[in-house]
């Protein structure tokens, strides 16, 4: 069992100052994998004076030294990603081949997507006699999640070190191990002292404390709706920016004009979206929209399809659907699936573990047929492998469903129309929209309406998050 008991702060591993630990669990055995220190408002405190210290002379670095910096991080990535994906599927679950292909490579797309916008961003401009800047914003308090957890930090952490920002890191309590390897990353690949400082923690601990520090000029959230309105709340009165990518409910609308072959392939893959990262995304296509009257054709394949998912250890192979991440998760799933049993249709899994699996966060692939969106399992984010299928009545109650949610993440169209299926997507008040399975762009904004949250992150609107502008006036310098 590895013991984590240093921060990184100043460049250097530290010894943890405080007495709390918790220990690390494997979601697949329930077995301690590490014992992790954890810190508080002190530890933040010395992250953040590094971070000031630093940002006076890294926020001055020309764009070919960010270059330089950049590939040399990507270049000590590529050496550890192995490292990495094994961590993942031991702190969360991820099965291997999850953990390798989508976990720990979606780390280095954001990082080469950063590389990208930066080689060609123009930070300044000429508009008549005022000189335009677009310059770093300052220290970056950044608080993620355990789902994605190098997706989740390199899209904040690659356009920062791109607009020549400093930061302080709190990854989440649960995936720590992938985190520290991370660091050794970062270390390795010479970024300079105070430039990246992360403290382990829990929300009340260290996550308040980034969130309310008056030396923090923007904190980046990644979680839920209900930890986002906390962290705006620690944020508001220092008037920080706030970034935030939260929860989600997504809409997948699979129009009428489908045949039979269409159909089963859309609901196929739909429900097949759903067991990806065991439902633990949150974007991911929870509550399907059928018409009304192939409610009970969409249920079978559905079922089928769901039934057919193989169940198993991370550390297996073939393409296995791991475990959910924690006890609590894994309870609060259950209790959602056993409100879903009260409301709608139970089509397929249910409560309980899969059969042959006596211990570890696992849970049945689960469907819900006939549900309605007034129901628990269709407002609720369960943030598991468990499907609601929805009837409509017509075009515009398929639309007018979809937006019937505080949530406003993003959105899934089947169809064959494209004149149609464009004339739906507007209409959807959501930030991102999937037409027949495109799977996510590392070059596209990612980023929600309403309770998902506010900015973007990713490509050249995300790299724009961690900039402030400057108009000098009378100055004529382009």
């Amino acid at each position: 069992m590895q013991t984590l008991d240093k921060f990184y702060i100043d460049g250097k591993w530290v010894a943890a100052g405080g007495e709390r630990t918790i220990d690390v669990i494997n979601p697949a055995n329930e077995q301690a994998c590490a014992q992790l220190s954890l810190g508080g408002p002190k530890d933040v405190d010395a992250a953040v004076r590094a971070a000031q210290t630093a940002f006076t002379s890294f926020s001055q670095t020309s764009r070919e030294e960010r270059l330089e910096l950049l590939g040399k991080v990507i270049e000590q990535y590529q050496v550890r990603m192995g490292d990495i994906a094994a961590a993942i599927s031991t702190e969360m679950g991820s099965p291997k081949w999850l953990a390798g292909s989508a976990q720990a490579a979606s780390g280095l797309g954001h990082l080469m997507t950063g590389m990208k916008a930066l080689e060609s961003y123009v930070f300044e401009e000429q508009r008549g006699t005022t000189y335009i800047s677009k310059e770093a914003v300052g220290v970056c308090g950044f608080i993620t999640p355990w789902n994605w957890p190098m997706n989740q930090i390199a899209c904040k952490l690659a356009p920062a070190l791109a607009t020549g920002c400093t930061i302080v890191w709190k990854p989440s309590e649960i995936s720590p191990l992938s985190a520290n390897i991370l660091m050794e990353v970062l270390d390795k690949a010479g970024v300079p002292a105070g430039v990246v400082n992360m403290v382990h923690g829990d929300g009340p601990g260290v996550g308040a404390a980034i969130a309310a520090h008056p030396g923090i000029d923007m904190v980046s959230f990644t979680g839920s709706t209900r930890a986002g309105v906390l962290v705006a709340q620690a944020a508001a009165p220092t008037v920080k920016r706030v970034a935030q990518e939260l929860g989600g409910k997504s809409a997948n609308i699979i129009l009428d004009d489908l045949n039979e072959e269409e159909f089963a392939k859309a609901v196929s893959g739909g429900m097949q979206s759903m067991v990806v990262n065991s439902g633990q995304s949150c974007n991911a296509p929870s509550r399907m929209l059928v018409p009304a009257t192939r409610m009970d054709e969409a249920m079978q394949i559905a079922v089928a399809t769901a039934n057919a998912v193989q169940v198993a250890d991370p550390q297996s192979d073939g393409m296995a659907m791991g475990p959910v991440v924690s006890e609590v998760q894994y309870n609060r799933i259950q209790s959602l699936i056993e409100t879903g049993i009260g409301e709608a249709t139970l089509a397929a899994g249910g409560l309980g573990r899969p059969d042959g699996l006596s211990k570890g966060y696992y849970v049945r692939p689960t469907v819900f047929g006939n549900v309605t969106n007034d129901m628990t399992i269709a407002r609720e984010e369960i943030f598991g492998p468990v499907l609601c299928i929805l009837g409509y009545k017509d075009e515009d109650d398929a639309v007018a469903i979809a937006n019937d949610t505080v949530y406003g993440l993003s959105g899934y169209i089947s169809g064959k129309d494209t004149d149609r299926i464009q004339a739906v997507a507007a209409r959807l008040r959501t930030g991102m929209v999937h037409v027949n399975g495109a799977p996510t762009d590392f070059a596209a904004p990612f980023g929600g309406y309403k309770q998902s949250g506010n900015g973007r992150e990713w490509s050249v609107e995300g790299f724009e998050e961690f900039l402030e502008t400057k108009a000098v006036m009378g100055v004529t310098k382009l």
